[in-house]
């Protein structure tokens, strides 16, 4: 597939992969000669506005952010016309890994580790305020000595009420789908529900299942008593230690009083396993 040859000035390498209206590339800085990844964002019309403004947003969020499980997030550049901004570039970290969703299968302890991490970048994105809403496997990009939480487009404030529904479905919480305040436990729902497709392949039942993702724009996300529980992973895996699978059913509760309050039990919990799964 080609690519530009230079955007904002940096020399394209070539194209990394493409988002709802983004393109991600890879680029190098012609004097430094680092590599970088840039998110191309160009509006073609009025209602690209917001996927510019997401840009905006997520180099104003991430910025902010220098944890090792975190991608970190560099310049924001712009090119107007007409007095007005007709594109949008955003340098990123380059990290060549995979997404965890087309990563080879790993022990269980090196999957409790891979979740630990994830868990301590998102803890370290809560410290300052911010909820990621949208972790998936896509979303973490994982190698021998890599995990990094990506696409911060959708992350806010700590208490947000969002006007549009955000999330995947598979992973996204019931407070998301139905536009309720989002908080650090629709974190811990996401990471759950990623744990659960990662240790059995499958995703949990959750208020916009991808089948209906479509028709749910006109008839709405599932209520919360319409979501079945998810099955544990002990039925579907057999082996799999009760305290995982215990774990993960907490993450995932459809009430989100019945979740662990913030990623601090969910980080002490995993440890708890890690250490049994090498006694």
């Amino acid at each position: 597939m080609s690519h530009p040859v230079e955007l904002f000035g940096y020399p394209v390498l070539g194209r990394l992969g493409d988002g709802a209206a983004s393109t991600i590339y890879r680029i190098r800085d012609p004097r430094s000669g680092e590599e970088y990844a840039l998110k191309h964002v160009v509006k073609r019309g009025d209602k690209d506005q917001r996927f510019i403004d997401q840009v905006v947003e997520e180099h104003r969020i991430g910025s902010r952010f220098s944890h090792d499980s975190i991608r970190r997030i560099g310049r924001l550049l712009r090119k107007r016309r007409k007095f007005r901004i007709a594109e949008v570039g955003l340098i990123m970290e380059y990290v060549d890994a995979p997404g965890l969703d087309t990563v080879q299968e790993k022990s269980l302890l090196e999957n409790v580790r891979l979740f630990t991490r994830i868990a301590e970048g998102l803890l370290s994105m809560h410290e300052a305020g911010i909820v990621h809403t949208d972790i998936k496997p896509t979303n973490v990009l994982v190698d021998d000595s890599v995990v990094k939480i990506i696409d911060l487009g959708q992350a806010c404030p700590i208490g947000t009420t969002k006007e549009r529904i955000q999330g995947t479905p598979g992973y996204i919480a019931p407070e998301q789908a139905h536009r309720r305040r989002i908080t650090e436990r629709t974190d811990v729902y996401n990471l759950g529900a990623t744990m659960h497709w990662v240790l059995s392949g499958k995703l949990i039942p959750t208020a916009l299942p991808p089948r209906r993702s479509e028709s749910s724009l006109a008839t709405g996300p599932l209520g919360p008593d319409r979501i079945a529980p998810a099955t544990p992973l002990t039925k579907l895996v057999p082996g799999t230690p009760v305290e995982i699978s215990d774990l993960v059913l907490d993450c995932v509760r459809v009430s989100r009083g019945d979740r662990p309050a913030t990623m601090i039990p969910v980080i002490d919990r995993l440890l708890r396993i890690d250490r049994m799964l090498q006694a």
